[in-house]
C-alpha cells in the first residue's frame, strides 16, 4: 500500500506516468490478494503436507487414463509450487493410465492449499481408445488428508492393527522386489487400510504407512472438532454422474467448470499442466479455513 501512495504522490506531481501508476495498482492489488488468500489457510492442519491419492470411477481404460490424466495435473501444480513429491504408492492400469496412486508433497500449506480437490472430477472428451472417436464421460475421485508430522502425537494400540505383506510391482510389470517389501497395515476400529510400496526396505515402508495411518487418524480427529466442515469422506462416494465437484470438457468445446464456486475457464490445457491455482483460491476465498 505504501508504494503505491508513493506512486500516486508521483502521478499527482507528474513525475510518473498513467501506466506506472496501473502497474503499480496492478501489484498492489496482487499483494492484498495473495494476503487474504493466505489469511484462508488458517484452519487446523492446514499448513501440513499433503496426501493425495487418485481412484478412477467404472469405465475401465478410460477412466484409468483420465486418473493418470489428474495426478499429472497435480504432479505438474506441485512441482510449480515448490513441493517435493514422493510416489508412496502407485498401481498400474491393464492397458492405459493407473488403477490408484497415492502420492505425497511435502512443502508448507500443501494440505491448505489442495484440501477443497476432494471430490469427483469428470471428463468429457472424444476418447483415444474408441475407433470409431466417440465423446466419452470419464469420472475418478481425488482423496486429500494432512501429513502428520512430529509435533502431532497420535497414539495407535498395537493391538488394533494387523500387517500384511506382498511384492511390490514397478511400473510396466517390473518387479522393484522380488521379496515382499510391499506391506499393507489394516486399522481394525476405522476400517481403515494404507498400502505403502515405496520403497526397497520392508521396514522402512512399514515406517511410512504408520505415518500416513496417523494422519488418516488425525484427519478423523479433526473432523470432530469441526462438525461444520463438510465431511471430506464425501470424496468416496460414488464415482458417477451428479457427484463431480469440477467437469472438464475438451468436447465439443473447451471448459472446465468448479460446481461449488461457479469458478470456470476456457484453457483446459493450461489446467490440466496444472495451472489450478485460480481454482484453488476460488473455493478458499468462497469457503475459507472452515472447508
Amino acid at each position: 500500500m505504501d508504494d503505491f501512495s508513493v506512486m500516486f504522490d508521483f502521478y499527482k506531481a507528474g513525475d510518473a506516468s498513467e501506466k506506472e501508476l496501473e502497474d503499480q495498482y496492478n501489484i498492489t492489488l496482487k499483494l492484498l490478494e495473495d494476503l487474504e488468500f493466505k489469511n484462508m489457510l488458517s484452519a487446523e492442519g492446514d499448513e501440513l503436507s499433503a496426501v493425495i491419492q487418485i481412484t478412477p470411477g467404472a469405465g475401465g481404460t478410460e477412466s484409468q487414463d483420465w486418473a493418470a490424466m489428474l495426478m499429472r495435473m497435480y504432479i505438474m501444480w506441485a512441482q510449480k509450487q515448490g513441493f517435493k513429491i514422493r510416489e508412496i504408492d502407485f498401481q498400474d492400469g491393464e492397458t492405459a493410465g493407473i488403477k490408484s496412486v497415492t502420492l505425497e508433497f511435502e512443502g508448507e500449506f500443501a494440505f491448505g492449499y489442495l484440501k477443497g480437490e476432494n471430490g469427483v472430477h469428470r471428463l468429457v472428451r472424444l476418447s483415444p481408445f474408441d475407433a470409431a472417436n466417440k465423446r466419452h464421460t470419464s469420472f475418478a475421485s481425488v482423496y486429500v488428508y494432512p501429513l502428520v508430522d512430529e509435533s502431532i502425537t497420535i497414539e495407535i494400540n498395537p493391538a488394533d492393527i494387523s500387517w500384511d505383506t506382498f511384492r511390490s510391482g514397478g511400473k510396466g510389470g517390473q518387479n522393484v522386489n522380488k521379496v515382499e517389501t510391499g506391506v499393507r497395515v489394516h486399522h481394525a476400529p476405522t476400517g481403515i487400510a494404507i498400502e505403502n510400496t515405496e520403497s526397497r526396505s520392508q521396514l522402512q515402508n512399514k515406517e511410512k504407512a504408520l505415518q500416513l495411518l496417523k494422519s488418516r487418524l488425525y484427519e478423523l480427529e479433526m473432523k470432530k472438532k469441526m462438525a461444520a466442515r463438510e465431511e471430506i469422506e464425501k470424496g468416496k462416494m460414488k464415482i458417477e454422474w451428479g457427484s463431480q465437484i469440477r467437469n472438464y470438457v475438451l468436447h465439443p468445446y473447451k471448459l472446465v467448470k468448479d460446481n461449488r464456486t461457479d469458478f470456470e475457464t476456457s484453457n483446459a490445457q493450461t489446467v490440466l499442466d496444472g495451472g489450478i491455482d485460480e481454482f484453488l483460491k476460488a473455493f478458499l476465498m468462497q469457503y475459507g479455513g472452515n472447508s
